[in-house]
């Protein structure tokens, strides 16, 4: 059970459809927040910052409610994939990935409006793709359209063909919202989800 109202910040259809799992009312608000990466900023502070500044761009609004923000980076080395946006730039990054280990790093904010206090967890996953052909990344690409996804692939959908294996404590993460941690999270503002 939830006394104050919960509420999601974010656009995604994939974040909103993992809450909806937890049975929870919830209302989706969208934060409206640059994610343009700080000079020098490390992939791991990237999601975590951003996370957080979505939650804390519609705090205002909502000065009683529980808002969660999420992020998601993709890196390999100390390269940062964003969402492509775009065909050309999605074949670019599957390109770099191809045969290669990708940490997906997904940051969660819950952030109690009233007293300011946010906790913050960041989860990390290694997806290890598949050595794929141009033909392979077309394909895949021109079928699913991956363009607003880090990293140019979804797992949840055809993208799992691209991959060789996952290796992670919560699949969710992967897709967008990390539900071992926000329940955890949710715990802690003494929200009962059973």
């Amino acid at each position: 059970m939830i006394s104050r109202s919960l509420i999601l910040a974010s656009t995604s259809p994939f974040r909103r459809e993992l809450l909806a799992r937890l049975g929870l009312p919830f209302t989706v608000v969208n934060p409206s927040v640059d994610e343009t990466p700080l000079s020098g900023e490390l992939p791991a502070a990237i999601a975590l910052r951003l996370a957080e500044a979505k939650a804390r761009a519609i705090a205002t609004l909502h000065p009683q409610a529980l808002i969660i923000g999420s992020d998601q980076v993709a890196c390999l080395d100390d390269h940062v994939f964003g969402k492509p946006g775009a065909h050309a730039a999605a074949v670019r990054q599957l390109q770099t990935m191809r045969g290669r280990a990708v940490n997906f790093l997904t940051a969660l904010c819950l952030l109690d409006a009233g007293s300011g206090r946010a906790h913050l967890r960041s989860v990390p996953t290694m997806v290890t793709f598949r050595d794929l052909s141009d033909a392979e990344i077309e394909a895949y690409l021109r079928k699913e359209q991956p363009y607003n996804c880090a990293g140019s692939a979804k797992s949840e959908g055809l993208g799992i063909a691209l991959i060789a294996s996952i290796v992670g404590d919560d699949p969710n993460a992967l897709i967008g919202l990390p539900l071992i941690a926000l329940c955890e999270l949710l715990r802690l503002e003494n929200v009962r989800i059973l």
